[in-house]
């Protein structure tokens, strides 16, 4: 056997297999790379526009949360002004009533003082004719002198 045609047999064998792997094996590894690639990028793309949602999101998040506590401070406040003028006004109706209750008993109190100075006024006159009796020595007619007595009861 001859080496140069060993040789040139290996050499015509491999350019062959060459030809052969360039024409049917090539092709589809490249296109099963170049859509691998076009995965990849797409993946990425897809990763970053997801990154950017999240943070476009997580603005609208902070945005939302800050008209949210801005709102609840709102409210708060609102709730603390009616609480203040609802104490105002049960103050302002107690002080009220007090005074109507004060201006009800100081008009009783009134009352059973002139009750008291006439049922005094009555007994002080009794006494008067009953003294007037005693020292007299006889009887005094009340229906007679009555116009006398009213008299004394309105100078007591």
């Amino acid at each position: 056997m001859n080496i140069n045609l060993t040789l040139i047999a290996q050499a015509v064998s491999f350019a062959l297999f060459i030809l052969f792997t360039v024409k049917f094996v090539w092709p589809p590894l490249m296109k099963a790379i170049e859509e691998r690639q076009k995965q990849i990028a797409d993946g990425l793309a897809a990763g970053e526009e997801g990154k950017q949602q999240l943070e476009a999101s997580g603005k609208r998040a902070n945005e939302e949360l800050g008209k949210a506590r801005a709102r609840a401070a709102e409210i708060i406040a609102h709730a603390e002004k009616r609480g203040l003028q609802m104490i105002e006004e049960a103050k302002s109706s107690a002080k009220a009533e007090g005074d109507r209750l004060i201006a009800g008993a100081k008009s009783e109190i009134q009352q059973e003082v002139s009750s008291a100075k006439e049922v005094l006024r009555e007994q002080v006159a009794a006494l008067v004719v009953g003294g007037a009796e005693k020292i007299l020595q006889r009887e005094v007619n009340a229906q007679t002198h009555a116009e006398l007595l009213n008299q004394l009861k309105r100078e007591l």
